[in-house]
C-alpha cells in the first residue's frame, strides 16, 4: 500500500499522471486498449482518497460486468482506498431501487426475475406463436434492447425500423411477445434487469427529495466503459449527478461492439460538448502488446469509417519487438483446428526444449460465434490440451468449488483447531491443507478429462491464496474466505488452467500472451447479418477488440471450405485485405501497417516502438508528432519552399486523379517530408503515410521535388479501342 498521496503517482507515466492528478470538474479519458485505463482512474480515485479531496464513502465508481467491478475493487483497497463503492450500473441501480421502494411505492419490492427466457416463451405461447430456441433466444435481446432504448411495445415496430436493425420475426409479433411478457411481470409481482434501471430512473425523475438523498450521498462518479454507455444508462447517470460536473469517464469508440444492447459511442464522443470545459486526456502508450500487434492494431482500425474511426487513437507500443503475427490459410476447417492445436502445443513447450514455454491459461482461441467452439474443443482434446470454455459454467457454480467453498468456511469458523491446517506453512498451505479433504493434491492426475477439470479448478482457489498472501502478508484463513465470498458475489473468478475459448465478444477486457483468432472469413466476420455500413464497421471493431488481446503472439486464420473435400468457395475476412501477405495493397491507410509489413513486395519497414521527438527526446503520443518525429511546440527544420512546391503538385495531382488532396498525401505527411527530405525511394518509404502503394503512384515525382527538379507530366490516357476507319 503506497505510503502517501504522493506515492500514489508512482509508476504513472505523463498522461496517466494526468488523469490521477485532474480531481475538479469533468474529466474525459479516451484510452486505447491495453493503455492502462484502469490503473489511471483507480489512482485517480485513490489520489483524491489519499488527499483528502475525495470521501471514500461519497465516490461511486460503475462499469459494465462484475468482474470489472471487482478488479476495480481489489486494487482500490492496494491503494489505500477501500472504502469506495465500485459497483455496476444495475448492481448500484438494484441497492438504491430496494432502499428507497418502501418509501417511494410502499411495502417490499418486487421479486428480481434472474432469468427472463421462460417468461418470454410463455408470452410467445399466449400469443399461439412458437419459438425455436435461437429464436426465443433473439427475441429475448430485441426485448432488452427496446427497454435499454426506452421503446414501448406500441413503438417497437417504428423504432426497430428507425434503428436499421434486422428483426428475428415479424416487428409486429415480437411486439405482441413484449407487450404480453410485461403483462405478465406485473401480474406475478416481477422484475428484470432492464426493470431494475427504469424503476430507479422512475423513482429518481418522480422523487425530487429521494434524488437529493442519493446526490447526498454521492458526490464524486466515475464510469469506466462508457462507450458502452446506453440511454438508459446515461439517464439514470445524469440523475445521480443532478447540477454536479464531478464526473470522470473513460472509454474508447474503437472498441463499441456492443451496440445490439443498446450501448453507443456517442455519449462518450459527444461529452466535450455536453461539457465544454471538460479536461480531455488521451492514453496511447500501449503496454499490452508488442509493436507489431500494435501496428496490425493500427493498420485495421486505419481502414475503418464511421464516425467512431474519426476519433480512432493511434497506439504506441511501449513494449519490446516480437514476432511477426501469423497469417495462415486452412483447406477446411479440421484442418484449421488442429494446426491451431499443434502450434499451441509448441507454445506450451518448455523454453529448454526449444518451445515458448507458456502457460494453459495464456493462451487462448477466439472465434466471431459459440457454435465455433466445438472442434476446437476436439483438436485440443485431442492434442491433449487443458482448455476452458468462458461463458459456460460460472466457476463459482461448479460442484468442486461449492464443496472447497464449505470446506473452507468451516475451517475458518474452526480457528485453526484442525492441527493438519494449524501446522500448514503460511496461507496458501492452510488452504492447500483444508483442500486435501475434497481430493486436492500437489501434482496433477494423470490424463485428462473430467477429473483434470475438477483439479485444475482447485489448484486455482490455491493459487488465488498464494496471490492474496503476497498483497496482504497477515492476511488469515477468515480473510481468504471473505475474499473468495466477494469475488463469488461479483463472479469474479480466478485464473484457471487451461486454454480460454471464447467468443470475441466474451474476450472484451481480457488479454494473453498468445492469441488464436480464428474462422475469419468473409460470412463469419463480418458476420452474414451485419447488412449496414455501421453493421459492418462494427464487426471490424470486434476483430480490433480480438486483435489487442494479445501481448505477443498472434495468429489469424480462416478455412476455404467447411468440412474436407467440401468445395472451396469461402474467402478470407475482407478486413484482413491489405495487412495479410498478398492482399490488395493498402490504398490511402497511413500509421502502423501491422502484418502486412512481413509479406515482402519491397516495403522498407517503418520504426517499430515508442517513437521520441528528435529534437527533445519526449516519446511522442499524438499521430501527426509521431508523423513528424518531433513535438508540436519543438522547432521545425522544414523546408519551407519544398513544402509550397509539394503542395502545389499535390493539387493538381488530386485534379488530375479526380480525388480530394488528401487522399494523395495530408499535410503532415508533407510536413514530415520537407523536413526529412528524403534522397531514395528506402528513405521515403520510412516517412509514415507513404506505403507501398504511394510510393509506386507519387515516389518519383515526390523525389524529384526533394531533388529539385522538375516532374515529368503524368502520362496521358487513351483509349484502348482501335477507332473506326
Amino acid at each position: 500500500m503506497p505510503s502517501s498521496a504522493d506515492a500514489v503517482l508512482e509508476g504513472l507515466d505523463p498522461e496517466q499522471r494526468a488523469v490521477a492528478t485532474t480531481l475538479q470538474g469533468p474529466v474525459c479519458v479516451l484510452a486505447g486498449a491495453g493503455t492502462g485505463k484502469t490503473r489511471a482512474i483507480t489512482h485517480r480515485i485513490a489520489y483524491g482518497v489519499r488527499a483528502g479531496i475525495f470521501q471514500p464513502a461519497t465516490v461511486l465508481a460503475v462499469t459494465f460486468t462484475q468482474r470489472a467491478a471487482g478488479e476495480m475493487r481489489g486494487r482500490l483497497r492496494q491503494l489505500g482506498a477501500g472504502g469506495v463503492q465500485t459497483r455496476t450500473f444495475h448492481s448500484a441501480a438494484l441497492r438504491q431501487l430496494q432502499y428507497f421502494w418502501p418509501k417511494a411505492v410502499g411495502g417490499e419490492p418486487p421479486r428480481l426475475l434472474e432469468r427472463k427466457f421462460s417468461l418470454v416463451a410463455e408470452a410467445a405461447s399466449r400469443g399461439r406463436l412458437r419459438l425455436e430456441r435461437l429464436e426465443l433466444r433473439d427475441v429475448t435481446s430485441e426485448i432488452e434492447w427496446a427497454k435499454v432504448t426506452q421503446t414501448t411495445p406500441e413503438d417497437y415496430p417504428a423504432a426497430m425500423a428507425k434503428s436499421g436493425r434486422e428483426a428475428p420475426r415479424d416487428p409486429a409479433e415480437i411486439a405482441r411477445v413484449y407487450a404480453t411478457y410485461e403483462q405478465l411481470k406485473r401480474d406475478r409481482g416481477t422484475i428484470d434487469f432492464e426493470d431494475v434501471l427504469l424503476l430507479t430512473v422512475g423513482i429518481l425523475s418522480d422523487r425530487p427529495d429521494i434524488a437529493e438523498v442519493v446526490r447526498g450521498q454521492y458526490h464524486h462518479f466515475t464510469v469506466d466503459e462508457y462507450q458502452d454507455v446506453s440511454p438508459l444508462q446515461q439517464r439514470l447517470l445524469t440523475l445521480w449527478l443532478g447540477e454536479r460536473d464531478s464526473l470522470c469517464v473513460v472509454g474508447d469508440a474503437s472498441q463499441t461492439i456492443y451496440s445490439f444492447t443498446g450501448a453507443t459511442p456517442d455519449h462518450l464522443l459527444d461529452f466535450r460538448t455536453r461539457h465544454p470545459h471538460a479536461t480531455l486526456v488521451k492514453l496511447v502508450r500501449d503496454y499490452r502488446s508488442t509493436p507489431q500487434v500494435v501496428h496490425l492494431a493500427n493498420g485495421l482500425l486505419s481502414q475503418a469509417k464511421g464516425r467512431a474511426a474519426e476519433h480512432r487513437l493511434e497506439l504506441i507500443s511501449q513494449r519490446p519487438t516480437g514476432p511477426e503475427p501469423v497469417f495462415s490459410e486452412h483447406a477446411d476447417e479440421p484442418a484449421e483446428a488442429e494446426a491451431a492445436a499443434r502450434r499451441i502445443r509448441e507454445l506450451l513447450t518448455p523454453v529448454a526444449e526449444g518451445g515458448a514455454g507458456l502457460t494453459a491459461s495464456e493462451i487462448a482461441v477466439l472465434y466471431r460465434a459459440n457454435s465455433q467452439s466445438e472442434i476446437y474443443e476436439q483438436a485440443l482434446a485431442d492434442a491433449g490440451v487443458p482448455y476452458q470454455l468462458r461463458g459456460a459454467e460460472r466457476f463459482f457454480e461448479r460442484p468442486e468449488v461449492r464443496q472447497a467453498g464449505l470446506a473452507l468456511r468451516g475451517a475458518a469458523r474452526a480457528g485453526g483447531n484442525d492441527s493438519a491446517v494449524a501446522d500448514a506453512d503460511g496461507l496458501a498451505g492452510q488452504v492447500g491443507a483444508v483442500l486435501a479433504g475434497t481430493g486436492w493434491t500437489p501434482e496433477p492426475p494423470a490424463g485428462s478429462g473430467a477429473v483434470r477439470d475438477r483439479w485444475e479448478s482447485l489448484r486455482s482457489l490455491v493459487r488465488l491464496a498464494e496471490d492474496f498472501a503476497r498483497a496482504r502478508e497477515d492476511a488469515t484463513l477468515a480473510d481468504f474466505v471473505a475474499e473468495v465470498d466477494e469475488r463469488a458475489a461479483a463472479q469474479h473468478a480466478p485464473t484457471v488452467e487451461g486454454v480460454t475459448l471464447a467468443s470475441l465478444h466474451t474476450a472484451k477486457g481480457l488479454e494473453w500472451d498468445a492469441v488464436f483468432l480464428v474462422g475469419l472469413t468473409d460470412g463469419m466476420l463480418p458476420i452474414t447479418y451485419a447488412k449496414t455500413p455501421e453493421q459492418v464497421e462494427e464487426e471490424r471493431r470486434l476483430l480490433y477488440v480480438g486483435v489487442t488481446r494479445a501481448r505477443l503472439h498472434l495468429s489469424l486464420s480462416w478455412a476455404l471450405a467447411r468440412s474436407p473435400g467440401g468445395r472451396a468457395g469461402r474467402r478470407p475476412s475482407r478486413f484482413l485485405d491489405g495487412l495479410r501477405p498478398g492482399s490488395a495493397a493498402d490504398q490511402g491507410r497511413g500509421g502502423g501497417r501491422g502484418g502486412v509489413e512481413r509479406g515482402g513486395g519491397g516495403r522498407a519497414r517503418k520504426p517499430r516502438g515508442p517513437v521520441k521527438c528528435r529534437v527533445c527526446e519526449r516519446t511522442l503520443t499524438e499521430a501527426a508528432e509521431v508523423k513528424l518525429r518531433r513535438c508540436e511546440d519543438c522547432p521545425s527544420t522544414m523546408d519551407e519552399q519544398l513544402y509550397e512546391r509539394l503542395r502545389d503538385w499535390r493539387l493538381e495531382r488530386a485534379r488530375d486523379l479526380g480525388r480530394p488532396a488528401y487522399a494523395v498525401f495530408t499535410d503532415v505527411t508533407l510536413m514530415a517530408i520537407a523536413e526529412d527530405v528524403p534522397g531514395s525511394e528506402a528513405e521515403l518509404s520510412r516517412i509514415s503515410g507513404v506505403g507501398a502503394h504511394k510510393l509506386r503512384q507519387f515516389g518519383a515525382d515526390v523525389l524529384a521535388l526533394c531533388a529539385g527538379e522538375p516532374v515529368q507530366a503524368p502520362p496521358v490516357e487513351t483509349s484502348e479501342e482501335t477507332p473506326e476507319k
